[in-house]
């Protein structure tokens, strides 16, 4: 006697398709919120190892390292050494051996077999754009991009070049390296480093070697910049951070807007979240700058303190605290929140 086998009707069918579609629908989220979480906290622990090399380096040479050295020789700026902090930190990092690779008398355009390297320590988990980026005309290397950068204050970087220059406000700057004692508003009340997005869009002052007259205070919004005359922007080359240089838009931020602030810049009929730069360190006219600080994590990034512990700060942070939070001796009464 043949017995009929039996098979899943169309609506069994559908039943368990739409189960399957909903337990999918709820374990998706779930694992996405797991990664977010791991690669946050991976993300805090990468700058808990920089925050160990500064007070490493700090303790080996009385003081923090310079973000670069401009200097004016009578008609111009000689980048005497436009090397970041940050390559100064590798032997803190355990990368004696790339650090030793380094002719820091020579520039680090000339060194395509240091300036491609990625640093691991230096890269956020959550970056999209892990990767070298940009050629060097002459020497064809690329660059490999950096998210954790320092903090420069709130708005003016270098001012002064041809009398005797004038750091910024922040823990980091070119021409100077700071001590423990200048921070009289505290080591856990300002801001030692911050993260950025690579691959990130600026533009710059129509002439960099155009002296512009700005404020002493940075403007209060993003349509505040539209006061400045800047140049137009070329989306396959205007890019940036990269971990050698110690410019202020490839290793640093400034605090003129709260975090993950959308900095908008129209150019070609097309919209970019940009940073400015009104005359880098290496041109005439004084730096200042809008890096804003930016992430791939939701509703804010992670900073460094100069104490060298760690906070995760919320987008909508008050833009004063943000700011007190970037000055090392501005007298603020903040705190990290």
């Amino acid at each position: 006697m043949n017995r009929l086998r039996h098979a899943f009707t169309l609506i069994e069918l559908l039943v368990v398709i739409a189960i399957i579609a909903v337990l999918i629908g709820l374990l998706v989220p779930a694992v996405q919120k797991v990664r977010s979480a791991a690669a946050r906290a991976q993300c805090l622990n990468n700058m808990k190892q920089i925050g160990l090399a500064m007070h490493g380096y700090m303790d080996a040479n009385n003081g923090l390292p310079a973000n670069g050295n401009y200097i004016w020789n009578g008609s111009a700026v000689n980048a005497t050494n436009a090397w970041s902090a940050m390559a100064r930190l590798l032997p803190h990092i355990e990368q004696e051996n790339l650090f030793r690779g380094i002719d820091f008398a020579a520039s680090y355009s000339t060194q395509p077999a240091i300036s491609s390297k990625r640093v691991a320590t230096f890269i956020c988990p959550s970056e999209i754009n892990d990767k070298g980026h940009g050629t060097d005309p002459t020497f064809g290397n690329k660059y490999w991009p950096i998210n954790y950068v320092l903090n420069n204050g709130t708005w003016a970087v270098l001012t002064g070049k041809a009398s005797g220059t004038q750091t910024g406000n922040g823990a980091f700057g070119p021409n100077r390296g700071f001590r423990s004692a200048d921070f009289t508003d505290g080591l856990s009340n300002t801001m030692a480093a911050g993260e950025v997005k690579a691959f990130t869009n600026r533009v710059a002052g129509a002439s960099n070697t155009t002296v512009f007259s700005v404020p002493p205070l940075p403007p209060i919004s993003s349509s505040g910049l539209s006061a400045f005359s800047l140049a137009a922007l070329n989306p396959a080359s205007f890019t940036h951070v990269e971990w050698v240089d110690g410019k202020v838009h490839e290793t640093g931020f400034t605090t003129i807007f709260t975090p993950n602030t959308k900095v908008s810049y129209m150019s070609g009929g097309l919209e970019y979240d940009v940073d400015m730069v009104l005359a880098t360190e290496s041109n005439p006219g004084d730096t200042y700058a809008a890096v804003t600080s930016r992430s791939f994590h939701s509703g804010g990034v992670n900073v460094l303190l100069m104490d060298g512990s760690t906070r995760f700060i919320n987008d909508s942070i008050d833009l004063t605290t943000w700011r007190a939070l970037s000055t090392r001796a501005g007298g603020e009464v903040a705190s990290a929140p």
